[in-house]
């Protein structure tokens, strides 16, 4: 259990989540991140300077990723500020947190910046010399694609996995696409009033889509609305599987920021000092092979257990869920609703199942989403966990007091 590491309020923000092949498409993810939190700090009247550490989260290649983390601090104003890059697929935003409030927790630094980004659309195709094959042919990866389809360890789609465990399970394709529905809805919550919910913590991303032409995203980009009769019309992925494209997430492209640090810092930097934000307890886990959607549960558990609370002292969960699966097995497990009216904390305002996933912010995008709503309820426990590649999970606690 952690103790000297916190989150000012409002110290963060998202960007909106662009779908693959739309607005953000051809921007550089590190460049992105770096100007835009760069604009975000001048307009919090935020002095760079005061950061003493970054750390950056990156999963999809992008140019000069070889210089990330120093690249990154220089773009936002903190060009003397040391800092590492770090990736686990779908989990990185909270494995960053967690080594943010380490560093604090430990005196190592005091003040850390934790930045992450990525950008799904034309990602990197790499190849390697392969001397050894006939002429010489190379060996070659679509970093996205070829990963998405393939985990080398097991030999199968991501997908795949997650239809493992709704077999496992006795998941059907009718309670994947309830659930689906069920989730827009929670999301059109976030879009109600204007977009109120959102515009709380969500940054525009000012995108240089031509030599002459800059476009503000404003606002998610490539959200299709789910509907009962649309999702039973669609056929599954994996023939006899219980996943079509409308129960699981799509590739995005964004990037989002939080700032960790003492809790002195914490209150000066906060927008409302009665507020208090304090990363509590982190959770690791790896499920049996080919199960990957399995994996927050154990993340989670051990979570819970490192904070000294149980699920049911939690406010709000988030997760990241590529799968409608995912979160209905984390139901079972826990013994909650993941649907109606007696599931108000799991996921409302929307989750990576509508609004995409750029891998390296999703899970940051989700636990500020989550800090936002147990402030609205008055504070609380807030418990994020997802999975990532590998058949891994992530997760962390979060305490917020109003």
């Amino acid at each position: 259990m952690l103790s000297k590491a916190f989150i000012p309020y409002k110290g963060y923000y998202s960007t909106p989540f662009s779908r693959w092949q739309g607005t953000m498409a051809n921007e550089n993810a590190i460049v992105l991140a770096g100007n835009t939190s760069k604009r975000w700090l001048a307009e919090k009247k935020w002095d760079p300077k005061m950061f003493d550490y970054v750390i950056f989260g990156i999963t999809i290649g992008q140019l000069h990723q070889f210089y990330a983390s120093a690249w990154v601090a220089a773009l936002m104003g903190a060009g003397h500020a040391p800092g590492v890059t770090l990736s686990q697929a779908c989990t990185t935003s909270t494995t960053c947190l967690y080594q943010a409030a380490m560093g604090v927790e430990t005196d190592l630094y005091q003040n850390c910046y934790t930045i992450m980004a990525d950008r799904c659309s034309n990602g990197p195709h790499t190849i390697w010399p392969n001397p050894t094959g006939p002429g010489g042919e190379v060996i070659s990866e679509n970093w996205l694609m070829d990963n998405f389809n393939s985990d080398p360890n097991v030999g199968l789609r991501m997908v795949e996995t997650a239809e493992n465990v709704a077999k496992e399970s006795g998941i059907t394709k009718e309670q994947c696409d309830e659930l689906a529905v069920f989730r827009y809805k929670q999301y059109l919550d976030a879009l109600a009033d204007d977009r109120a919910f959102q515009k709380g913590y969500m940054f525009p991303a000012e995108v240089r889509v031509s030599k002459k032409k800059i476009v503000m995203v404003e606002a998610d980009e490539g959200v299709t609305p789910s509907t009962k009769e649309g999702l039973a019309a669609l056929k599954t992925v994996v023939p006899g599987g219980v996943l079509s494209f409308g129960a699981q997430t799509f590739p995005a492209d964004g990037n989002c920021a939080l700032v960790v640090t003492t809790e002195d810092k914490a209150k000066e930097l906060s927008a409302d000092p009665k507020i208090r934000i304090q990363v509590i307890s982190y959770g690791f886990s790896r499920a049996k092979k080919g199960c990957m959607a399995a994996a927050p549960v154990p993340a989670a558990r051990m979570a819970l257990e490192k904070a000294g609370i149980k699920i049911a002292d939690v406010k709000a969960i988030k997760t990241h869920n590529p799968f409608a699966v995912n979160d209905l097995f984390m139901s079972k497990e826990f013994g909650i609703e993941a649907k109606g009216s007696e599931a108000q904390g799991f996921n409302n305002y929307g989750c990576s199942l509508v609004y995409g996933h750029p891998q390296g912010p999703t899970a940051g995008r989700n636990i500020i989403e989550g800090i936002e709503e147990v402030v609205k309820k008055g504070g609380g426990y807030l418990l994020w966990a997802g999975c990532a590649a590998g058949d891994t999970g992530g997760s962390i606690v979060i305490k917020i007091t109003c």
